[in-house]
């Protein structure tokens, strides 16, 4: 088993390759879901030499089976919000230091310290529910910035403007995380002219508005709140780990998460950089789940090792991933 030490140390591609593989061949023998899977493609793990080898998990199977390769009790249940009348997935997470060691780990490397930050929440979809993971680690991390001034507003968006406001004079450094959709709901009704905040959406309308492309949301929130960029968090309730972007829709994965793009009509073909196809993603915080998941959304790699998220896949177009879904 590889520690979780050695996961969060990784500073080369080759320590990447090898923890990767290792993982992959614990996994394969030790998540029953996931070996079973294997089976059923017919692959053998034992010639599974590269990280791109590896088949990816569908990420429906976490809306219908348990996904752990440890024998132990999980500590935490992560849900995913879902609409109404539909099958949540679960994240069933046996050890959480692991999680917030994943998302302590990222903010330091791609912001600096929690305390060195007021940050605020707008996450009024994830607030008013249990089980969300993102809202586990924003509350920690607003414990973590130690600062009286961070917290969540839900709705009382006449009090996130006066502690905008109240931290703009202060001349702090500022977060600002938010629903897509509560974002836009703001800075229609109160926007601000604050261009040092850093504004950082983490995707979704949960069916309250249109969709739009990300441009067109970017393009309205710079203007909503005078700054030059959004920066913006991927990650989902079936992994550890998130990547950030830091303006213009690119992000980048800390040293322990890759993401790969396949082809969107064969599963196990991969696209190289350029392409717009599904997102696979190698997350090895996922060390006591599955690390290898294939996610509904399609996106594209940059040669630069930046990704891009361009949109879903329709549910009548995911081909030759529901093997294990009943």
């Amino acid at each position: 088993m590889v520690s979780a030490d050695r996961i969060f140390s990784i500073s080369s591609s080759e320590e990447f390759t090898s923890s990767c593989l290792e993982i992959f061949r614990h996994q394969s023998r030790h998540c029953t879901v996931y070996a079973e899977y294997l089976d059923l493609l017919g692959i053998n793990p034992a010639t599974v030499k590269q990280p791109e080898h590896i088949p990816f998990l569908p990420i429906e199977l976490f809306k219908q089976h348990t996904i752990l390769s440890v024998p132990q009790t999980p500590q935490r249940v992560f849900s995913s919000s879902g609409t109404t009348g539909s099958v949540q997935s679960k994240h069933y997470v046996a050890d959480v230091s692991i999680y917030e060691r994943s998302f302590r780990t990222a903010f330091e490397q791609f912001y600096g310290a929690p305390d060195e930050w007021t940050l605020l929440a707008l996450l009024p979809s994830y607030s008013e529910r249990e089980g969300s993971s993102l809202i586990y680690m924003v509350d920690d991390l607003i414990r973590r910035s130690r600062n009286p001034l961070s917290g969540y507003f839900l709705y009382n968006h006449t009090e996130l403007v006066d502690r905008l406001q109240q931290l703009k004079a202060s001349g702090g450094k500022t977060l600002l995380i938010g629903v897509t959709y509560a974002l836009l709901d703001f800075v229609e009704n109160y926007p601000v002219d604050f261009p040092g905040l850093i504004v950082m959406e983490t995707g979704g309308m949960k069916g309250r508005r249109r969709e739009m492309i990300r441009e067109e949301v970017h393009e309205q929130l710079c203007a909503g709140f005078n700054v030059a960029a959004i920066h913006s968090e991927y990650g989902m309730t079936e992994l550890l780990s998130q990547a950030y972007s830091m303006g213009n829709g690119l992000f980048r994965c800390p040293p322990w998460m890759k993401i790969i793009i396949r082809d969107t009509n064969d599963p196990f073909g991969l696209l190289p950089a350029g392409l717009t196809g599904g997102i696979n993603v190698i997350d090895l915080a996922n060390i006591h789940s599955c690390a290898f998941i294939a996610t509904q959304d399609l996106g594209k790699m940059h040669p630069d090792g930046y990704f891009e998220v361009l949109g879903r896949f329709d549910q009548s177009d995911i081909r030759g991933c529901n093997l294990l879904i009943q």
